[in-house]
């Protein structure tokens, strides 16, 4: 039996960073348990590998989400990264961060120290911003995390944003910065046509440390207990078959799985919803009926327009043509293999009446099969795709059985609350209205889907019920609130509720969706939790003007 002073389950993009952070002064012993392989394959790191990792067993999960009825019956996938870097080695490179009042409102629930003048110095601390200029207020310079702007430039992208101009909406320099509303090219987390993912930034560096291990094919079954206190955690070693393995934490145990193996491996050690755990016959150790509630996602349904007088990435993926694009990118790391699947954002409102900006869009000059961002069409074509910032419906993670392999139940509930369908319908007239816009109209051919014939409320819903799919972006199920909140899991300092040396640091613990891609958010909690658990004190909040 192994001893470590902390043991933390998962290798992904908050366990990374806990990895790196809480072995970095030499003192401490640090564990890390991950099911999957090293982070070898050469897909993972380059961009448009994204497509292989999507669909490959060997370093994703391969969840799917449950039918309901505004995915039309559909199971829609949910990638997770199951490798060293998690979902940061599979995902959409993406560098997003969110609004203002995101964090703010988790303050103002309750959650000491999560507004956004707090955690504004953890944001900063991941990143090293590569760009001519940077507000020093916003952004950081030395951290591990190179974060670039997308240097691709194209007639089709180009014409998208001055049709966005053209109908109101500014271009923004930096999203991430003073104000998110706008449109332009995005920022990624790549460095030389490379992903950098955050084994990349923070695993790896850190692994040439004798007080740092990291165990790969190391599949967590349950969580060891003491009365209410957590000790250990047990893991097969090499799959179901394996050897089963016992390692101790002398001081804490760190759950960072991800929204959905952090409940489930919760819910597996007999913490949880009580009813839940006796119908799957879990001896129950320790009732938390908010463990693997309030799950959300955004879900988008994207407008496929076909494109005359212009090359689309569809072409430069086929045959001799995306052989020339292997060539460029082994010679120069440039190209449509150094791409990400989303080159342009747009942050809008869905009514002048709103006070914050509500409406995500996305715009790349590629169209896929069936809206999946895994196979490309055969024919040249762009594609946008529209979605509500912070939902409002919400789901669950719930095992289905006693066993530490299968699956769990993951149900989103998909635009359940009528207020998403009305802000994702004024998300899709606008995506419809930017495909049409005047410098666009000469490389406009048709639109593909929904189709020109699809013009009422109604005939959107259903083209959202037949194709929407997810952006990857779960989170929620280990929620962080007061005591008075009967879905909260863990308090603000991330410790589960009612047991001693055991937390959850990953996107599980967010009380409500950031405006954004989750990756930037969830290393900003690592880099905080870091702080708390080694008993520092938080990084000063950052003082900002109204």
């Amino acid at each position: 039996m192994e001893s470590f002073d902390y043991v933390i389950v998962g290798a992904g993009s908050a366990g990374s960073v806990l990895a790196n952070r809480l072995s970095e002064d030499g003192k401490a012993s640090v564990c890390v348990l991950e099911a999957g392989p090293s982070d070898w394959h050469p897909f993972i790191h380059i961009p448009a590998g994204f497509m292989y990792t999507l669909v490959n067993p060997r370093v994703n999960w391969l969840y799917t989400s449950e039918p309901s009825e505004w995915t039309g019956g559909r199971r829609i996938a949910a990638p997770r990264g199951k490798t060293l870097g998690g979902s940061s080695s599979i995902n959409g490179h993406i560098y997003n961060r969110g609004q203002r009042l995101d964090f703010d409102g988790w303050a103002q629930r309750g959650n000491r120290g999560w507004g956004y003048a707090d955690v504004l110095p953890y944001f900063r601390r991941t990143e090293q911003r590569i760009a001519p200029e940077i507000d020093d207020t916003f952004r950081g310079r030395d951290g591990n995390l190179p974060i670039t702007d997308l240097d691709w430039r194209d007639p089709l992208c180009e014409a998208f944003i001055e049709g966005a101009v053209e109908m109101g909406i500014p271009r923004n320099t930096d999203y991430n910065g003073t104000l998110q509303a706008g449109v332009s090219y995005v920022q990624r987390i790549i460095r030389n046509g490379r992903r950098i993912s955050a084994a990349r930034g923070y695993l790896h560096p850190a692994m040439k440390r004798p007080n740092l291990a990291v165990h790969t094919h190391a599949h967590a079954t349950s969580l060891v207990l003491e009365g209410k206190k957590a000790v250990g955690v047990r893991y097969r070693k090499g799959g179901r078959n394996g050897p089963q393995v016992e390692v101790r934490a002398r001081r804490e145990v760190i759950l960072s799985g991800g929204a959905v193996n952090s409940p489930q491996l919760l819910q597996l050690s007999g913490i949880g919803p009580a009813s839940l755990l006796q119908s799957l016959g879990i001896p129950l150790q320790h009732d938390l009926a908010g463990v693997g509630e309030n799950l959300r996602d955004h879900y988008a349904p994207r407008f496929v327009a076909r494109v005359k007088g212009a090359e689309t990435i569809n072409e430069k993926a086929h045959g001799l043509r995306l052989a020339g694009e292997v060539l460029k990118y082994a010679l120069t790391r440039k190209g449509i293999l150094s791409l990400n699947p989303t080159l342009i954002y747009v942050f809008w409102k869905s009514d002048e009446r709103v006070d914050n900006y509500d409406l995500q869009l996305t715009f790349t000059p590629a169209s896929y099969k069936e809206g999946v961002q895994s196979t490309l069409d055969d024919f040249p074509g762009m594609t946008i795709a529209s979605w509500q910032q912070r939902p409002d419906s919400t789901g669950y993670v719930r095992s289905k059985s006693a066993d530490p392999f299968g699956h769990p139940i993951i149900q989103p509930n998909y635009l359940a609350a009528e207020s998403d369908r009305q802000v994702l319908l004024a998300g899709m007239k606008l995506a419809r209205r930017l495909l049409g816009s005047r410098p666009l109209s000469k490389y406009y051919d048709r639109e593909e889907f929904p189709g020109s014939q699809a013009q009422s409320d109604a005939d959107l819903l259903a083209a959202a019920k037949q194709r929407g799919t997810t952006t990857f972006h779960l989170m929620g199920t280990c929620r962080m609130a007061p005591d008075s909140d009967p879905t909260a899991v863990v308090d603000d300092q991330l410790r589960v509720r009612g047991l001693e040396g055991l937390r959850v640091v990953d996107a599980s613990i967010m009380p409500t969706m950031p405006s954004a891609n989750l990756n930037a958010s969830v290393l900003m909690i690592a880099e905080k939790a870091a702080d708390m658990i080694r008993g520092r004190p938080a990084l000063d909040a950052v003082l900002l003007s109204e």
